[in-house]
């Protein structure tokens, strides 16, 4: 078969060969990801196949003033839901504000929402008493976000990429500031 333009075969065979290297550069990221998953601090994390668009859960800053989900696209994000009440939660806040301190925030964010009520009242001095000074306080409004993120165990945290699509989840308290969850954040950003 003749073909009016002379180079038609290599230009379509530039056009597969890279659309086959960025299938395989996506699928390799996600190998990477996965790898250093299995091991660790990290190897009770599960990641969501395939990454599913988060819902726009609404829930309270420190100031009581209305934010969601969606207005932290663009940055990758952790969240964690917790309670003061909750003895794993408490044994974890400390390395989730180790891992925000590590990162930049306008990156990262770690998004600890409390589930203890919409106001400061216990978390406010919770946070005073044990130092947390990387953490930005935040309520789950209406106490809602538990069946918003389909989440039965507290903490549980959920890692979003910055298309605000869950990248997995951990349920239980972890060690978030040891070398394989540093590395999982990174890789995602």
């Amino acid at each position: 078969m003749a073909y009016p333009v002379r180079d038609f075969l290599p230009g379509r065979r530039s056009i597969v060969a890279g659309a086959a290297a960025a299938i395989m550069s996506a699928v390799t990221a996600r190998a990477e990801i996965s790898s250093g998953l299995a091991k660790g601090a990290m190897a009770r994390f599960k990641l969501a196949a395939p990454r599913k668009p988060m819902p726009d859960l609404e829930f309270l800053d420190a100031d009581d003033k209305p934010m969601h989900l969606a207005d932290l696209t663009g940055k990758v994000r952790l969240i964690n839901l917790w309670a003061t009440w909750c003895a794993p939660c408490v044994k974890e806040m400390p390395s989730l504000d180790r891992l925000q301190a590590a990162l930049p925030k306008d990156q990262f964010l770690v998004l600890p929402i409390s589930l203890d009520g919409p106001s400061k009242a216990k978390v406010a001095p919770f946070y005073r008493e044990r130092k947390l000074d990387h953490l930005g306080i935040y309520f789950d409004k209406g106490r809602k976000a538990m069946s918003v993120l389909d989440v039965s165990l507290l903490p549980t945290s959920i890692l979003v990429d910055r298309g605000g699509r869950e990248v997995g989840r951990l349920e239980g308290d972890a060690d978030w500031d040891a070398p394989e969850a540093i590395a999982l954040i990174k890789a995602a950003m």
